[in-house]
This record gives structure tokens, C-alpha cells and sequence, in this order.
């Protein structure tokens, strides 16, 4: 039976992945997190593992060998903070322990595929996966940068001298079922949904950075994908290096905001404009505390992922669609104690 490691399992991304690795039949998997917030718990309610265990005692215990034959760790794992300001706490959750982890996978032979982001890329306007572009604005970018770069340094150009595959993910703005714990690091289309439901509106940032209101432009990517792309390197333990993980196609804020409120408003709108004078839209000053930390424009080039054969994300994935809205209201009726509701994505043609 193949056995697997899953960090930051009972998170968003991790959480998902075991949901992947379920539907394929493995359930020989060891959970890895930190449930201080216990509600976190129900992202794990409905999947079957193996055994759970604590963020705080896994990685000494992993590299000791205690877990027997592991074929791959999908490290999710990490402080996705990007508000963190304590760099000491930072670095020692996203760089110090993986790179532990690292050479613990190495010396048992273990598979490692990792998250990095797109918060790399920071004040670049090319999110190409080289060094020239990596321009981190955060504490959070910095760390996952510098955990990439020890990559390089660790397993050559194109890891060909790892001893097993090393994968690393950046991942773009991932949106879909089971982040309801993430608070204000939830996704756009999560934090929109659940604004209009309560307050009739949807609430967006002013003018910054060269962008008009609510033209602050992100490149959406549904989870289901992200967690596709995560599979496909586990099936091809050829393929290693580090690659951006996103549809390729960037979207407006306001874009999102005119889905959510076509989803959920009687009627809906034609654009923002008519949202706004509806009183369905507001925009908001911009943060002083997010002035030169915020990205206000990501799309990736994603070639180098789909030059590995791997199944890349679709670039007409909708974060706002009526589907996507119907998800957040099933996730929102579990935490209640309500019924689930099935709701399958939304594909479009061949990504990018």
C-alpha cells in the first residue's frame, strides 16, 4: 500500500489533497498539522487517514524514520500569513522546517512536493519562474523564496541532482471548498460571497498603485486544479524543478465582485458601474498597512508546467460563477450542521 504525507492537512490546499488522494483509493495517509484552531478539524471529518499527527512532533519523528516507506510528502504546510509581521516566526515555519524536511525526504528517499507562491513574484510585473523576476514584498514571499533558492543551490539547475523528485508549486490566487477556517486570508471570491450575504454588498479597495477602483487584478485558480497538477507530478517521479501553478488569465476584482452579486442578487448587474450605483458595491480607501506589501497584478506564464505534460489549470475558471457561490453556501450550511451539497467546477477548454 503506498503511504503518503500530507503537512498542513487539515488546511485549505492539504486538506484537499487527501480528498484527491481518497478519490484514488489511498488512505494510508499520515496527517500533519497544528489544530490550535480547532475548527479546522472538519476539513478532515469526511476523509479517511491513517494517523494523525502534530506539527510540533512530525518532523523530528519523520526524519528518524518512525513512519516506515513514505513514497511522497506534499508539503502545505507553512504560515500563509501575509500580513505576519514577525519575520523570527516566519522564517521558521515556511524556511527552516522544510528545509529539514528536505533532507530528511532525501535521505530516506522519500518524494518531496512542496507550496511555494506567487507572492515570490512580489513588485515584479513577469512571473516567469527565474531569478531576475523574484521580487518578494512580504516577510511570507521572502520565505518562500528563499526556501526555492535553497533548492536551486540543493539540487542543481532543473533538480537533476536531487536523489529523489523535488517539486515545488507556486501557487496563484486558489479559490474553492474548504477555507472557510482562513479568515482574512481566505480567497476573494470567499470573502465577496460571504460580505454580500451579510451586509448586501460587496465591499472593494480604492485606487492604488496605477489601478482604477477595484481593477486590482489577481489570477484565479479553483483548488480542484491545483490539486490535479499536485497529482500529476506524483504519478511522474521524473519530474522535478519548480513551477508556477495558475490558469495564466488575470481577472479584475471587480470582475468577481459582478459574478457574486449576479449569483446571489435578483436581477444582478450589467457591470460594476451599475453595481455601484445600485448601492450592490463599495469601494474602500486602501490600507495604509498594505502600501508597498500588496500585489495588484499577478498572472502567471505557466509553460514550463505544461512543457512537463502536466495537466494545467483551465484559464476560464470562473471564481464567482453560480456554481462556485452554491459550493460556499454548502460549505457554510456544514458548518451549521446543515446537508452538503455536491457542486462539480465549471471547466473550459485546454488551459494555457
Amino acid at each position: 500500500m503506498t503511504r503518503v504525507v500530507v503537512t498542513g492537512a487539515a488546511g485549505f490546499i492539504g486538506s484537499n489533497i487527501v480528498k484527491g488522494l481518497n478519490a484514488r483509493g489511498i488512505t494510508d495517509i499520515i496527517a500533519v498539522d497544528d489544530l490550535t484552531q480547532g475548527d479546522k478539524f472538519r476539513n478532515l471529518a469526511d476523509l479517511r487517514i491513517a494517523d494523525y499527527v502534530d506539527a510540533d512532533t512530525f518532523y523530528d519523528v519523520f526524519a528518524q524514520g518512525a513512519f516506515g516507506k513514505v513514497e511522497a510528502v506534499f508539503h502545505e504546510g507553512a504560515c500563509s500569513d501575509t500580513m505576519e509581521s514577525d519575520g523570527k516566526y516566519m522564517m521558521e515555519n515556511n524556511y527552516t522546517v522544510s528545509c529539514a524536511l528536505f533532507e530528511a525526504c532525501q535521505a530516506l528517499g522519500t518524494r518531496l512536493l512542496y507550496a511555494s507562491s506567487a507572492a515570490v513574484y512580489g513588485g515584479s510585473d513577469t512571473f516567469r519562474e527565474a531569478p531576475e523576476f523574484e521580487l518578494p514584498l512580504n516577510v511570507y514571499g521572502y520565505s518562500k523564496l528563499l526556501f526555492d533558492q535553497r533548492m536551486r543551490i540543493e539540487c542543481g539547475a532543473g533538480f537533476g541532482q536531487a536523489k529523489a523528485q523535488v517539486a515545488g508549486f507556486r501557487y496563484f490566487n486558489v479559490y474553492g471548498p474548504r477555507e472557510q477556517h482562513k479568515g482574512r486570508m481566505a480567497s476573494v471570491a470567499f470573502h465577496q460571497f460571504n460580505q454580500f450575504r451579510e451586509q448586501g454588498k460587496v465591499k472593494l479597495f480604492g485606487e492604488y498603485g496605477g489601478y482604477g477602483p477595484g481593477e486590482q487584478t489577481r489570477d484565479f485558480v479553483f483548488v480542484d486544479d491545483v490539486v490535479a497538477v499536485n497529482l500529476w507530478f506524483f504519478d511522474n517521479p521524473g519530474r522535478s524543478g519548480i513551477f508556477n501553478l495558475g490558469t495564466g488569465r488575470a481577472q479584475p476584482f471587480n470582475d468577481v465582485a459582478v459574478g457574486v452579486i449576479n449569483a446571489l442578487h435578483p436581477g444582478g448587474v450589467a457591470d460594476a458601474a451599475e453595481a455601484v450605483a445600485k448601492g450592490l458595491l463599495e469601494y474602500v480607501p486602501f490600507p495604509d498597512a498594505l502600501r508597498g506589501k500588496y500585489q495588484c497584478y499577478t498572472r502567471p506564464t505557466c509553460r514550463r508546467c505544461g512543457r512537463r505534460g502536466a495537466a494545467t489549470p483551465s484559464p476560464t475558471s470562473r471564481p464567482a460563477s453560480p456554481r462556485t457561490c452554491a459550493l460556499f453556501r454548502a460549505t457554510a450550511s456544514t458548518e451549521r450542521g446543515g446537508c452538503s451539497l455536491r457542486v462539480d467546477h465549471q471547466r473550459g477548454e485546454p488551459p494555457c
